[in-house]
């Protein structure tokens, strides 16, 4: 059972966001969907930083459960043929930092600056950025409503990035 203590402090809530990229290393992908609310998104602005919402302008990603999972269930498939070989990847975090916590403490938002690498067969894909997890805590502990990546280049030219950053 989570304490009062553990709604609060920053390690829990820097542990869930190496407990996600560690998810999605370990290729884990439907244990990762569940850390997300039913309302969930995962943001991948085009503009980077510097896009305040995703209507306003293209992005890279913005999928919500259902286009998540539909992705996921695509990845499993082996039909799949445009993803053979399979697709692996490696997250590289740094220290989170918390950027904010509401008033009664169930919700709270981190900054994580990382390095991402991707491989696809003899293929390397090497991204950094900033990834901004909004947290809600929920009866099931914390989940995210919102993972937003701000790629550190985001005006380059990218290949298809298969797995999520």
């Amino acid at each position: 059972m989570t304490t009062e203590r553990d709604i609060f402090d920053p390690i829990v809530l820097a542990d869930f966001v190496a407990e996600e990229a560690a998810l999605l290393d370990a290729g884990r992908f439907d244990e990762w969907l569940a850390l997300y609310t039913i309302e969930g998104r995962y943001w991948v602005p085009l503009a980077g930083a510097a896009q305040a919402d995703p209507h306003s302008h293209q992005s890279l990603a913005f999928e919500d459960r259902l286009l998540l999972q539909l992705r996921i269930d695509r990845m499993k498939s082996p039909r799949a043929h445009s993803l053979r070989p399979r697709s692996r990847c490696q997250h590289v975090l740094q220290r989170s930092r918390i950027d904010a916590v509401d008033e009664a403490g169930r919700s709270a938002t981190l900054s994580t600056p990382f390095v991402y690498i991707e491989t696809r067969g003899e293929l390397q894909l090497t991204l950094a950025g900033t990834c901004r997890h909004r947290l809600v805590h929920t009866d099931a502990g914390w989940r995210m409503c919102e993972k937003r990546v701000d790629l550190l280049d985001p005006d380059r030219a990218y290949p298809a990035i298969q797995l999520f950053i």
